[in-house]
């Protein structure tokens, strides 16, 4: 049976995570409040933000940006969105 979580994106019980994301206080925080559904999501917008606006990961100051988009999205807050970025069409 699937680990269930009340996750804190979708204020609702979902699928959690298998295993925390990463290591650290905040990896554990994911684990427990974030359900899998809000990860997918985040991570693929993620990568729209890390491609439209060029970050380079190497850099603090993109990390740091990341990390605060990463916290208010997965807490439901609003976020920036990728400037070039046009949703496939159903």
């Amino acid at each position: 049976m699937a680990r269930m979580v009340h996750c804190k994106k979708f204020n609702e019980e979902l699928e959690g995570l298998d295993a925390p994301p990463f290591p650290g206080p905040k990896g554990q925080d994911i684990f427990e409040n974030v359900s899998k559904k809000a990860w997918s999501e985040w991570l693929e917008h993620q990568t729209r933000l890390i491609n439209e606006k060029h970050l380079n990961m190497m850099d603090l100051t993109a990390r740091t940006y990341l990390n605060e988009q990463r916290d208010r999205f997965l807490s439901g807050q609003e976020i920036d969105e990728a400037e070039g970025f046009v949703p496939p069409s159903e």
